[in-house]
């Protein structure tokens, strides 16, 4: 497993090693202290499996960066470590095309846990983050304000299980596999709960997930 890490601090990037190397004992670590590095890094000829970074680097250009690290590394996760715990900055890096958002304030056990998320496939919000989205959030009507008869919250029964796996990165086929479907009418499903919550891809469809169990 090779694995990008970009902070300009090194004390934490040696920290956020140690922790990595507690997961997967043979990851391979590059690491940048600028985002400038970080491009360079990307622009190599290795594919790297997961990309975790800081916001407001030296260098930094903005959410924009995310996509710049993306268009490099097409597929690749990336993952954002951060100082910053403000809601503006973490609805950016996951509307930017971020699978997850870490604060750096976390304990041990939580970034563990979340980067296990990561690893698996899955979506690390804080939930702090979930609630004050759902408080700043202007009131209208929406699929989550009503349930249905089955006390889906407008979606089906199958819809929810569909949701869940969204929330635990699974891909459609492991859906299909698990459901016993079609890909076919997964991607159905999948698009129906997109239309039904109001969102435009699974990032933010995990986070009206999370939000509907708050």
């Amino acid at each position: 497993m090779k694995i990008l890490i970009g902070d300009d601090h090194l004390l934490f990037r040696e920290g956020l090693r140690r922790l990595l190397e507690q997961l997967h004992g043979d990851a391979t670590f590059i690491e940048a202290g600028t985002f400038n590095e970080l491009l360079d890094r990307c622009r190599s000829d290795i594919t790297y499996d997961i990309v975790l970074m800081d916001l407001h680097m030296p260098n930094w250009p903005g959410f924009d960066g995310l996509r710049d690290v993306q268009a490099l590394q097409p597929g690749v996760p990336i993952v954002v470590i951060s100082a910053s715990e403000a809601l503006g900055d973490i609805r950016g890096a996951l509307d930017h095309g971020a699978t997850g958002y870490i604060p750096k304030s976390s304990s041990v056990k939580v970034m563990m846990g979340a980067l296990n998320l990561v690893f698996s496939g899955g979506i690390y919000v804080p939930p702090g983050a979930l609630t004050a989205s759902m408080d700043a959030a202007p009131r209208r009507r929406s699929p989550l304000d009503v349930a249905d008869r089955s006390g889906g919250y407008g979606l089906t029964q199958r819809q929810r299980e569909v949701l869940e796996c969204l929330r635990l990165g699974k891909s459609n086929k492991q859906i299909a596999y698990e459901l016993g479907l079609s890909e076919g009418t997964v991607k159905i499903h999948v698009t129906a709960i997109f239309k039904s919550l109001g969102v435009k891809n699974r990032t933010q469809a995990v986070i009206a997930a999370a939000a509907m169990t708050a």
